[in-house]
Parts: C-alpha cells; sequence; structure tokens
C-alpha cells in the first residue's frame, strides 16, 4: 500500500524537472496526478518552458505506476485558467487532495540593468502563481475538509543573492504568502508548507543564461568548471537531483503529518546551519 492511495495530486510546472520527479514519487505512492504547465514560452525569460513532449514523457510515467493522470496546459499568471483547472481535476477525479505549487523561473540581472518587465514577470510566476494556485485550489479543499499543500520557494527565500533581487524577492515572498494560508486554513484539516532547496540540477539552472550567471564570460564551460562554480553549500554540492525535494514533499503530504504547518523544509545541503533557514 502507498502512503498516498486514492489521493490526487495537482502539480504546476508538472510537465518536467522538479514536477516531473514529483509526480513520478507520488504517482508510485498511490496518487493520481494533474500536470498543469505552460508548453510554450514567457515573454522575458531566456531560455526554454516544458514544450508538449516533456508533458506527454511526465503523463507516460505516471501511467507506468498505474495511475490516472490528466495534463492542462495553462499559464499560472492566470488566476482563471487555475480555476478552471482546478474545476476540470475536482471533475475528472472528483477532489484534489494535495497542491504543489511548484512552477518557477530564474533569470538573472543586476539591479541597475533590470527593466520592469523581467521584474514583473519573475513575480508574476514566481509568487503571484502560488498565489493563483491557492486561490483556485484551497476552496476544494477547504469544502473537502482536507489537503495538503506545499509551494516551492528557494533557498533564496532565506537570503539575498547577487543579480537574483527579483528571484529573492519572489521566493522570500512565497514563504510569507505560505506562512499566512497555513494560519487561515489550519482548522479546515489543511497544512500548507514550503522547500527551499539549494540548486536542483533543473533546465532552469543548466541553461545557457543561467550558466553565463555563474560562469560569466566563460563560453561552453566543462563539467568540471560548473560544478566548481555552483557551489553555495556549506556540503560543496553544486547541485541535487529533483528526488531530493521529492523526498522531503511526499514527507510533508503524508495524510499522517496533521501538525506540521506554516514551516519551510530544505534540501539545502547545510545551507540552514549558517543562514537561519531551518
Amino acid at each position: 500500500m502507498g502512503q498516498l492511495n486514492g489521493q490526487v495530486a495537482f502539480i504546476t510546472g508538472g510537465a518536467r524537472g522538479q514536477g516531473r520527479s514529483h509526480a513520478n514519487l507520488l504517482a508510485s505512492e498511490g496518487a493520481d496526478i494533474v500536470l498543469f504547465d505552460i508548453l510554450g514560452p514567457n515573454d522575458h525569460t531566456p531560455y526554454d518552458m516544458a514544450c508538449q513532449s516533456d508533458m506527454d514523457e511526465t503523463l507516460a510515467i505516471v501511467e507506468r505506476h498505474g495511475r490516472r493522470a490528466l495534463a492542462i496546459q495553462g499559464n499560472v499568471k492566470n488566476l482563471d485558467e487555475l480555476v478552471a483547472a482546478a474545476a476540470q481535476a475536482v471533475d475528472t477525479f472528483g477532489r484534489i487532495d494535495i497542491l504543489l505549487a511548484n512552477a518557477g523561473i530564474m533569470t538573472g540581472v543586476p539591479i541597475t540593468e533590470m527593466t520592469s518587465e523581467l521584474w514583473g514577470e519573475t513575480i508574476d510566476v514566481n509568487l503571484t502563481g502560488v498565489f493563483n494556485s491557492f486561490r483556485a485550489v484551497l476552496p476544494h479543499m477547504v469544502e473537502k475538509g482536507y489537503g495538503r499543500v506545499v509551494a516551492t520557494s528557494s533557498g533564496g527565500g532565506h537570503i539575498g543573492h547577487n543579480n537574483l533581487a527579483h528571484y529573492c524577492a519572489s521566493k522570500w515572498g512565497v514563504i510569507g504568502l505560505v506562512k499566512s494560508a497555513a494560519m487561515e486554513v489550519c482548522n479546515h484539516g489543511i497544512t500548507v508548507n514550503s522547500v527551499t532547496p539549494t540548486n536542483i540540477r533543473t533546465d532552469m539552472i543548466t541553461n545557457d543564461h543561467c550558466k553565463s550567471l555563474f560562469l560569466p564570460g566563460i563560453e561552453n564551460p566543462t563539467e568540471e568548471q560548473m560544478r566548481k562554480a555552483y557551489v553555495i553549500n556549506p556540503m560543496g554540492e553544486p547541485w541535487l537531483e529533483p528526488i531530493e525535494v521529492s523526498r522531503a514533499i511526499l514527507f510533508l503530504v503524508n495524510p499522517d503529518n496533521r501538525f506540521i504547518n506554516g514551516e519551510t523544509i530544505g534540501p539545502l545541503a547545510g545551507s540552514g546551519a549558517v543562514n537561519g533557514a531551518a
């Protein structure tokens, strides 16, 4: 018996990266999965977003576990699209037990050079997108009297980073939103928490734009150069695999974890010991 048999998980940014890993692990534990992703470019994000083939691959992964899957294309910046997606999920499966507000982007530019458009897009996706996800799904959970919600913040939600003011501001905001939501719904059988990972090896940090952020002036860096430059934690890890975040999320969404609420958990590879994140 899986920990999540009979449950339904709604995952934003579910087509690839961390979202795919979460879908895989939760499906292996018995959950049916709803995948919500943009499947197309953002206006000001200089690397590719997920595409239809990414979504198809994740759907196939879920179905190999013998679980049902529903794929919905949409943008977390658009509340109406998320409200419609949540309603479709409930119509299809009868419930939403788990919400993983995972969709996010990261770009790097100094404040002195940042455009209002780039600032706005980062806040809209990383912070307003989490709010929109909460707003769309929480009413269904309140009506049912049960839910487990996890939002993806970042180690950058605890500290600042050069050239990432917009990203860090959005991720700090996610933590404040999580803590407030946790207080509002705690008497409805719902917990709301966040994960704050260190670097995770996904398209968000392995694209050419992000490489230039960590390795300015170096074209086509080697794997060794990347591994050295990407270390931002005391354990000396340049990046962790997405499954490390998925395991933390599985812990938080376990039905037995009723009293872990309004909290943050890594994996931070030791950074919580030095920046007060834990």
